[in-house]
């Protein structure tokens, strides 16, 4: 008989998780043939599963201690989703491409984060009220900057290839200067994170950062090397994706319990460690099918699930209404303007910061870490699921229309135009 409870909440959880990635899966798919980001689907799923009674109280205090342990399982599989996305982020970076972007992206990016950095806090204060620097509700407003530094290039990548623009210097502008900006934002997000925390002070952070991100470059450069010496003994092994994943994890761990650096900079990184192996195309295409089919669709219908509607009053209604214009609008001041310093034109000025305003599952990522340490409202997710919404429908559209007409930036051989 005592092992019946175990019973129940093992079938509980498989019933539980069979359904979110059938929601999820299906609504992420609906959204996608209608034009929205599958993202946004998959949150949905996640608002619509909280009306069964195993969900209903997904992410607060649950009598029945079944439905508990199954939350709490699935809460788990959302983390590992987290890493694996940020894992999968990293091996996605071109390191050379970084490398030669230059002065004028790192500028652009610096910029990209640094104004909506500012804007999301003053905008967040307005509505709490300031009540000193290093207080409480100070850096829960500076959690809302953070969040909106984030930038997600993928509907713009898409657009601009669309466009045949991808190859043209405007557009290589935008992709060098998103990549620089997940940086920039990992590296504000660390520091943000820890001094909020109580980590320690400004320099304690700064100190422990800096540790962390040596550690790392040692450590990488080593394991960069026996990466490379057996992939190239065993190419396309299978064992490879299996040891970076493995690493990934153990780098998450690391960044987290040592050095006190959020677990998905740790993650990220790993994935920047190996982004140049011959085989990381191979080994981020097995993790993303890991991510996509199973772990990615629970994280993001997680999501949907913490998100807290009740209680919505007309102050988080207009809240909501400012973060969208907020967000779209600082990374078009920060980008676009910062831009016209470096030598754009006006019309370009204004196409780099379209396609630097769409954010996407970082935006939630730093979100959910930001619910996890108490620095972030349930309810504050329903903003920045819209503006993921918001900024995914129009980008596009604006971008379009910003390309039209007089062919920007020189085209490289063979790129066709519309």
């Amino acid at each position: 008989m005592s092992s019946l409870p175990n019973t129940e909440i093992v079938l509980q959880i498989l019933l539980s998780v069979g359904i979110i990635v059938i929601a999820a899966k299906y609504l992420g798919t609906l959204a996608k043939k209608i034009g929205f980001p599958q993202v946004a689907g998959q949150i949905v799923a996640g608002l619509l599963l909280k009306f069964l009674p195993f969900f209903s109280n997904y992410g607060a205090a649950e009598p029945n201690v079944v439905f508990a342990e199954a939350n709490q399982f699935i809460s788990y599989m959302a983390e590992i989703g987290v890493i694996l996305i940020m894992f999968s982020a990293g091996l996605g970076t071109n390191l050379k491409s970084l490398i030669r972007s230059g002065i004028k992206s790192t500028v652009i990016a610096a910029f990209g984060v640094l104004v909506p950095l500012v804007m999301g806090t003053i905008m967040a204060l307005c509505f709490w009220g300031f009540d000193g620097f290093g207080t409480l509700r100070f850096y829960q407003a500076m959690f809302i900057g953070t969040i909106l530094t984030a930038t997600s290039v993928s509907i713009t990548v898409a657009t601009l290839k669309e466009l045949g623009k991808i190859k043209s210097d405007i557009g290589q502008a935008i992709v060098s200067a998103a990549i620089i900006d997940d940086v920039f934002g990992i590296i504000v997000l660390t520091v943000v994170l820890g001094v909020s925390t109580g980590n320690g002070g400004y320099l304690d952070i700064v100190i422990k950062t800096v540790l962390f991100f040596i550690a790392a470059i040692i450590t990488g450069f080593v394991l960069f090397k026996v990466f490379k010496w057996y992939d190239r003994r065993h190419p396309h092994s299978r064992r490879i994706p299996i040891y970076g994943l493995g690493v990934a994890l153990i780098f998450a761990y690391c960044a987290e319990e040592f050095f006190g650096i959020a677990d998905i900079t740790g993650a990220y990184i790993a994935g920047v460690v190996f982004c140049s192996l011959n085989d990381a195309q191979y080994m981020e295409q097995k993790i993303d099918i890991n991510s996509y089919m199973f772990f990615s669709p629970v994280f993001f219908a997680s999501i949907g699930l913490k998100t807290s509607l009740a209680g919505t009053d007309l102050t988080l209604i207009w809240f909501m209404i400012t973060f969208v214009i907020v967000g779209c609008i600082s990374k078009i001041i920060g980008c676009g303007g910062i831009s016209r310093l470096l030598g754009f034109n006006w019309r370009e000025c204004g196409q780099i910061g379209l396609g630097m305003m769409v954010r996407g599952e970082v935006a939630l990522i730093v979100a959910q870490k930001g619910l996890s340490v108490g620095m972030v409202d349930s309810k504050y997710f329903a903003p920045v699921i819209l503006l993921i919404i918001v900024s995914s429908m129009i980008v596009p559209v604006l971008l379009k229309s910003a390309f039209s007409g007089k062919n920007t930036g020189a085209l490289s051989a063979g790129e066709k135009t519309d």
